[in-house]
């Protein structure tokens, strides 16, 4: 820091008392009222993953999640968006914790759009004696470096008990896969797990040999990633569905990799067929079909069928896809929200692609009745979104959760079931959150 804003900075905390602890203990014992804590790290140490040299993974309870890192990727007209969609408050004092030269752009930045009380907390989270918040599944999304370090044979916190699989996912053929991909990485078709008309999931015996083929068992960790996440999630949820063990889910996907800076490879890897060792489906709780999704709209107060969709999907200005006709939403389903259009999903994703915060992601689902003492069940157009909703609430240790696997294109194929579109009257306001 310059001496001139090091000047700035020390009048700002002169005249804001509030200011001058610069310890979680100290913020602990004052139950930090009336400031803000920013956690400007990577969104994986966030959720619970310990950062490099700590021992202790988690964040400050009430601390937002900022990385620093993502200033790099942001237009300098859309910050100020997403500082405040985080509930970022540019007016209140403030307290930063991250790597020292990270704070400091984050400082730089605050202080450039108005907020000159700004401090950073001199302690790391393995000193503070105090409780950490982490999601209770963190270890299901992994950071590309956790994953780098597991190929190259080092030793690694939560590793596979029973070998592992890393698996790309893809529609069609490998193109991109094929000039570069994780090292050791499979590469899965989604063709081969979905069939027409609706684009559901293949019988359980076809499952059960996609599986086999992958070299998979039961007990085998498997990790996927995609170039859109979204794909590796709607496999993340039928080998959870047939019974794998071990999910993951590689956070950021293929753009976490490349934003890392690490090794690829070229060309195509194979994997020996084994058998998976017990009987498919052994969750069948995880994906339902239309019987059980009506069974959920008759109980709205103890049970959620969330649409991940855009608000534009789900009011019927739009069907969302070429192939879809009918628009609207299923009759009694619940915005859960989703992205701009039927291929994003920015409502659940940071800039660098990663989990979004889950505070904020339980924040808008309550603001629709729906939280995790209920039975949820996702749904999408055809399933790909609402996985990755799912599995974030996985992530999340929500319990009785499910994705509609017809989603829209299934429900809206048949008359006879109660659809309906339009606005809201007296929709809550973070409805609007991925339109701003």
């Amino acid at each position: 820091m310059t001496p001139i804003k090091w000047a700035l900075f020390s009048a700002a905390s002169l005249l804001s008392p509030q200011l001058m602890a610069a310890t979680f203990d100290q913020l602990a014992a004052d139950n930090h009222q009336d400031v803000q804590i920013i956690d400007c790290r990577s969104s994986n140490y966030y959720n619970g993953w310990p950062e490099a040299n700590q021992t202790r993974g988690g964040h400050f309870p009430g601390a937002i999640n900022f990385d620093a890192d993502w200033l790099s990727t942001l237009r300098p007209q859309v910050v100020r968006a997403e500082l405040e969609n985080r509930g970022i408050d540019l007016t209140q004092p403030t307290y930063l914790y991250c790597q020292p030269e990270k704070a400091d752009i984050l400082h730089s930045q605050l202080e450039a759009l108005g907020n000159t009380n700004v401090k950073s907390i001199d302690q790391s989270v393995t000193d503070y004696s105090g409780p950490l918040t982490a999601q209770d599944n963190y270890q299901q999304l992994v950071p590309a470096q956790w994953l780098n370090q597991l190929i190259n044979g080092e030793e690694v916190i939560h590793p596979p008990a029973n070998g592992f699989k890393i698996v790309e996912v893809a529609w069609g053929p490998p193109t991109k896969y094929l000039a570069a991909h994780i090292p050791s990485a499979l590469y899965l078709n989604t063709n081969t797990i979905e069939s027409e008309p609706w684009w559901n999931r293949v019988d359980d015996g076809k499952l059960e040999t996609v599986i086999k083929e992958l070299g998979v068992a039961h007990n085998t960790t498997v990790i996927l990633y995609g170039r859109d996440n979204t794909a590796a999630a709607r496999v993340a949820s039928l080998l959870m569905y047939a019974g794998v063990e071990d999910v993951r889910l590689l956070n950021g996907g293929w753009q976490s990799w490349v934003n890392a800076g690490l090794s690829t490879q070229p060309l195509r890897n194979h994997a020996k067929p084994v058998e998976f060792g017990r009987a498919i489906p052994a969750n069948p709780q995880y994906i339902i079909d239309v019987p059980q999704a009506r069974d959920i709209l008759a109980d709205p107060e103890h049970q959620s069928l969330v649409s991940i969709r855009s608000w534009a999907e789900y009011t019927g200005e739009t069907s969302g896809y070429r192939y879809i006709e009918p628009k609207g939403r299923i009759k009694g389903s619940k915005w859960g929200h989703g992205g701009s259009d039927a291929y994003h999903l920015e409502d659940f994703r940071n800039p660098d692609d990663t989990m979004m915060s889950p505070h904020i992601m339980t924040q808008f689902w309550k603001d629709w009745g729906i939280n995790a003492s209920q039975t949820v069940s996702f749904y999408c157009g055809t399933g790909w979104r609402a996985s990755e909703v799912f599995f974030y609430a996985h992530v999340m240790g929500w319990a009785d959760i499910s994705i509609y696997d017809g989603g829209w294109f299934e429900w809206s194929g048949d008359p006879s079931n109660p659809t309906e579109n339009g606005d809201i009257p007296n929709a809550p306001k973070s409805a609007f959150y991925n339109e701003k």
